[in-house]
């Protein structure tokens, strides 16, 4: 009896050449049939298991999203105070080592502004942004009340970071030799750890220009 087709392998397989070619090629010249070359599978398979590019890409900023999770439980395994579970977070989507993606980091770029020419795109791609939104505030929410913090304008601070980890994955995929190697974890951290320290006690309302 044929062994039946491992659907789920084929479609990572092309997930991950579609990942590939958009490092290399960018988004608009990855093209089904440059895809299915790099998986090294005839196009009539890649349209059997999706109905055309953007499917392919929706499932690709899915994948996306879940290896970035995996590495920040990865890396939080050991984590016994907020800071180190916000350190965690950081290291997870910023820094080098076990784990970074080079090539995903540029395709993130490439998403970014797709997702600006798509409507369906962006839906995923923004998705995505809120539920990293979302655990980041929750992380520095942590990180201000275990100093005893006003936790008010953790939102704030959580959209800042971020602001800066996209900005950090522009830089590192279009403009690499302008910035130290290896600098974007650390520097988040710091802004962060800096900011927590400005905010007042917890029962002292925020300042009017807090982060």
């Amino acid at each position: 009896m044929p062994r039946k087709p491992n659907t789920a392998e084929r479609r990572s397989q092309i997930v991950a050449a579609l990942l590939a070619e958009i490092a290399v090629q960018g988004y608009a010249r990855a093209s089904v049939q440059a895809i299915a070359r790099r998986a090294g599978l005839a196009p009539g398979l890649v349209h059997y298991h999706f109905r055309d590019k953007e499917e392919i890409l929706l499932e690709l900023i899915a994948s996306l999203a879940r290896v970035a999770r995996a590495r920040e439980a990865a890396l939080a395994a050991a984590a016994t105070t907020p800071q180190e579970r916000l350190q965690a977070w950081l290291d997870a989507r910023l820094a080098s080592g076990p784990g970074a993606a080079p090539d995903a980091v540029a395709a993130w770029v490439m998403i970014g502004a797709e997702a600006v020419r798509q409507p369906e795109v962006g839906r995923a791609y923004r998705a995505v942004l809120n539920e990293e939104l979302a655990a980041l505030t929750g992380c520095l929410q942590a990180c201000l009340a275990a100093r005893a913090k006003a936790t008010a304008q953790a939102p704030r601070l959580a959209a800042g970071l971020l602001a800066f980890m996209e900005g950090a994955f522009q830089l590192s995929s279009a403009a690499r030799e302008l910035v130290p190697e290896g600098f974007a974890a650390g520097m988040a951290m710091q802004f962060a750890l800096r900011c927590i320290d400005a905010e007042p006690p917890a029962g002292r309302p925020a300042r009017e220009d807090a982060v």
